[in-house]
């Protein structure tokens, strides 16, 4: 089938895809962007802003609890209308699309509704509902197509009314009980989102412990914070089969079963390479991602960015990923190139848990000659006035021999934006000698990093 020439044919319009062929198309390129669901992508519409907009609403009662403790009393009843309500009209302008394919249009884009895949040498084919349309793309095609919540081979779950976070975002009621299954990011955050308005919650989590990915005290940290507040953890186990009646009936495979209204997947991300057609240049199928070099190219013609590349889900991610590989197809002299050592990652519960860079464990792995430190928030003037809610620590991770910051997390009240210094030390190598000598505003939170950075020196 004769294809349409263009320039670029931009696969999945996540924030990354939306930006680049935006960004392609002011320089005056002819771009087409192809989505079969919301251009935007998981984070305006299911992710990062209406989840965020949840943890808002919950960080108000949470802060409400605490009242006794700093100035008098306070009661609240907990109104869950106000949050759906916001969610539709602020920030999914009820999962429609329009602003956004219309902001691609208005920067001289081109959007097709279909699923695309890849047919040959810099060839997209779309379905769309009215038939195919086939594309060739002159310079080449990016890939953004992001990844879809996995759900694992549980006995009985696909047969069951289960969420993911994108029902989870969508809902209009509380249920009067939660089954979590994954402990997570994603699945922390709703945990505390729909125990705060009244549900009860269980998570459940395969990993011996929260948020495995950070280090060891992130999770230990959660874990406290989710008892005080009723949460029940159950760490080191799984879910071995799913049966649903009207209620969940969920058995751990210690032979425990749990009982719940709902049970939320929150086991990770994935995506089908082979749907992809990416084997038609020259790719495995096989695989879990694309693998990408520093400019973002996987193969001659063919870009990858976000969540496909393995560098983390992230909206940050993909958006600084796709100001790279739109230099890059620009021909852009002097373009900077991908550099992943401070890469940032906020889990937005209460305490709030920021990294960056390499975990202690995994910069031992390395083989690097590791020097830590921790310091508590609470032993900080700033934790100390905070007084309730004050929960949480700086860990710094640095590499002795070159006496620089590889890693580091800040947890506690605003720990992701107090993170903003620590991502700047690590991605620019400032030795640790100079940043003891700057000069931290007191009393603040961040302070906390002048303590462990003189803990550090021992």
């Amino acid at each position: 089938m004769p294809g349409t020439e263009v320039d670029v044919v931009v696969v999945g319009m996540g924030p990354g895809g939306e930006d680049i062929g935006a960004r392609l198309a002011r320089a005056g390129l002819s771009v087409v962007g192809v989505d079969s669901r919301l251009v935007g992508g998981e984070c305006p519409y299911y992710a990062c802003v209406p989840t965020k907009i949840m943890i808002r609403a919950t960080d108000a009662l949470g802060e409400a609890k605490r009242v006794d403790a700093l100035a008098g009393s306070a009661s609240v009843e907990r109104d869950w209308s106000p949050v759906a309500k916001r969610i539709r009209d602020e920030a999914t302008d009820d999962w429609d699309d329009t602003v956004a394919v219309e902001r691609f249009e208005n920067a001289g884009g081109t959007f097709v509704r279909g699923r695309g895949r890849i047919t040959g040498d810099r060839e997209v084919t779309v379905s769309t509902s009215d038939g195919e349309r086939v594309f060739n793309a002159r310079r080449g095609i990016v890939l953004n197509t992001g990844t879809d919540p996995a759900v694992p081979p549980i006995d009985g779950l696909a047969e069951s009314p289960y969420w993911t976070n994108r029902d989870a975002v969508a809902v209009e009621e509380i249920p009067g009980s939660l089954i979590v299954l994954g402990g997570g990011p994603v699945g922390c955050e709703l945990a505390q989102v729909f125990s705060r308005f009244g549900a009860a919650v269980t998570v459940v989590q395969r990993p011996e412990r929260l948020v495995p990915v950070d280090e060891p005290e992130a999770g230990e940290l959660l874990a406290r914070a989710f008892a005080a507040e009723g949460i029940t953890v159950r760490t080191g186990l799984s879910a071995a089969r799913v049966h649903y009646d009207g209620q969940f009936s969920v058995k751990l495979d210690n032979g425990e079963t749990l009982i719940a209204d709902r049970v939320l997947v929150a086991a990770g991300r994935h995506t089908d390479m082979a749907a992809l057609g990416i084997g038609a240049m020259g790719l495995n199928e096989a695989a879990r991602g694309v693998t990408t070099d520093d400019h973002m190219r996987a193969a001659p013609g063919l870009w990858a960015i976000g969540d496909i590349t393995g560098r983390g889900a992230f909206t940050h991610m993909s958006m600084y990923q796709a100001r790279i590989a739109a230099a890059d197809i620009l021909g852009e002299q002097d373009a900077e190139t991908a550099d992943y050592r401070a890469v940032p990652r906020v889990t937005f519960t209460d305490p709030e848990i920021g990294s960056v860079g390499l975990s202690e464990a995994r910069a031992r792995e390395q083989g690097l000659n590791v020097r830590t430190a921790l310091v508590p928030i609470s032993a900080s003037t700033r934790g100390f006035i905070h007084k309730v809610g004050n929960d949480g620590f700086v860990k710094l991770v640095e590499d002795a021999d070159r006496g620089v910051l590889v890693g580091a997390t800040s947890a506690g009240p605003v720990g992701g934006e107090v993170l903003g210094a620590l991502v700047v030390a690590v991605h620019a190598e400032v030795p640790t000698k100079l940043l003891r000598q700057m000069i931290y505003a007191y009393p603040t939170f961040h302070r906390t990093i002048e303590s462990a950075l003189a803990e550090l020196a021992g």
